[in-house]
């Protein structure tokens, strides 16, 4: 006979998987707070150009301009990678992750041609920081990615960057092993209900496996202002109306630039990509994905900017140069 607490905690996980409920953001007058009017005129009119499906400026946990359709959820593509590393955050502040665990440790493996035993020296904390040494073919490669890719056992775990992922994807299996939980379901629980997010729903979302690899990929569908609820959590430190959701020691070490990574403009922490402040004149975090997805936010503006695109109404998208484009003119009139 299954107990009463066993049935009210599954049925708290369906509803919690199931979507989130909360209070739409609070909106403020963007003159009375500083803002340019025309200029927040002016970006929204370059974003309808870009052809941006949602925009979302939200400064001090308020609304100063929703463009689009925020409540539009769209593939997310490569941002799902940060909402893996919060979510890190809090197992390995449990105890549920070793990040010096090694991959033979764990028993990661992949098929044909399996990883070698220097290989399954990588430990959690590389694959987080992409510096795996592991080359071996990966679900939601793009071309380019496939390309670029470098030869099997040609660097070391630890030594070099590599935007990778096999990495990625590997450390969602390594999650869902460790703590026996969905990422999905885990997410709506531990993070989309804790911040209210207003329109998500574990039951759109679907592991990807492609043939050349045992672990799949974990795309997200995510609305435009739920994203930015997400960024918002971490403008804040982890923190939510008082309560820690991801811890702060977590949040500060993830966002930060810990890799240089060869070719770029921005550093790389766990998951997520640090602005070049030579180059922005402030700090500033972000994470983007394939066609246009963006979470970005800045600490000393208390501002948080979100993009969202729907490939099936833009399919060439919109390039991470023109969202910063996009973020300069925002920038440049915020308060």
């Amino acid at each position: 006979m299954v107990s009463l607490r066993t049935l009210l905690a599954t049925l708290l996980l369906l509803a919690l998987s199931g979507g989130a409920r909360a209070e739409p953001w609070q909106s403020v007058d963007p003159a009375a707070s500083g803002w340019s009017v025309e200029g927040l005129k002016a970006a929204e009119a370059f974003a309808a150009d870009l052809n941006s499906t949602a925009v979302m400026v939200v400064q001090d946990g308020k609304v100063v301009a929703r463009w689009g359709d925020v409540a539009r959820k769209v593939n997310i593509a490569s941002v799902r990678k940060s909402l893996l590393s919060a979510l890190y955050g809090i197992a390995i502040a449990e105890g549920r992750i070793d990040p010096s665990s090694t991959l033979g440790e764990l028993g990661i493996d992949d098929k044909a041609p399996a990883l070698t035993a220097a290989e399954k020296q990588a430990t959690v904390r590389d694959l987080l920081m992409a510096r795996s040494g592991v080359y071996h073919a990966g679900a939601y490669e793009t071309a380019d990615a496939r390309g670029k890719r470098p030869g099997r056992g040609s660097h070391a775990p630890g030594t070099f960057w590599y935007y990778n992922n096999w990495d990625f994807n590997a450390l969602g299996t390594i999650y869902r092993r460790q703590t026996g939980e969905d990422i999905f379901a885990s997410f709506a629980r531990r993070i989309a209900v804790p911040i209210g997010m207003e329109d998500f729903s574990a039951r759109d979302d679907r592991y990807v496996l492609e043939g050349a690899s045992i672990h799949p990929a974990y795309p997200f569908m995510m609305s435009a202002r739920d994203l930015a609820r997400f960024g918002q959590l971490f403008l804040n430190g982890g923190t939510w109306d008082g309560i820690e959701v991801v811890p702060a020691a977590w949040v500060r070490e993830s966002t930060s630039a810990l890799s240089r990574p060869p070719g770029h403009n921005s550093g790389y922490g766990y998951m997520w990509w640090t602005l070049n402040t030579d180059r922005w004149g402030e700090r500033g975090v972000f994470n983007a994905g394939y066609g246009g997805q963006v979470v970005a936010f800045l600490p000393e503006k208390r501002l948080v900017i979100v993009q969202t695109v729907y490939l099936g109404q833009n399919s060439r998208g919109v390039s991470m140069r023109d969202f910063f484009r996009l973020m300069r003119k925002i920038l440049d009139i915020a308060p």
